[in-house]
């Protein structure tokens, strides 16, 4: 399982530094791909597997299940970790993501997210306004605390 949030710096090649607590679980190689609210998603080949299985399931007559998948495998792209610990985001999500400088990454239970730290500073800000609605409408789904 992924958890916390670090502060790391993208350099001019596109290569960032993956927190040590999450290399191993990535593996040796993984998947990077656009994810949602202008983040990368990041997952151990393990888990892009299962949730590929599921994308495969969506029905292909519906346009959102065909442009949901389109968009998300597009971006895909295997990666790997350099020996220090590096991996090089490509030029397309860098670009979808803005990621410049200054980056956030954050284990999120399967996945990993890649943030610019300005999108993920106005993300956190107006969702903790809205944390505890959100959380009193998971208690709808026998979700407790």
């Amino acid at each position: 399982m992924f958890m916390g949030e670090y502060q790391h710096t993208i350099d001019e090649k596109g290569r960032i530094i993956i927190p040590s607590k999450f290399r191993e679980s990535l593996g040796a190689t993984f998947i990077a791909t656009r994810g949602l609210d202008n983040c990368l998603f990041v997952y151990p080949m393990s888990e892009w597997s299962v949730l590929e299985q599921k994308l495969k399931s969506l029905p292909l007559m519906k346009s959102d299940a065909r442009a949901f998948t389109r968009f998300f495998f597009s971006g895909a792209t295997e990666c790997e970790l350099d020996k220090q610990g590096r991996v090089n985001i490509p030029a397309h999500l860098r670009e979808y993501a803005k990621l410049d400088k200054d980056c956030m990454v954050l284990g999120v239970s399967s996945r990993v997210e890649i943030w610019s730290k300005s999108t993920w500073e106005g993300y956190y800000e107006q969702s903790e306004q809205a944390f505890n609605e959100i959380a009193e409408k998971l208690v709808d789904f026998d979700f407790n605390f």
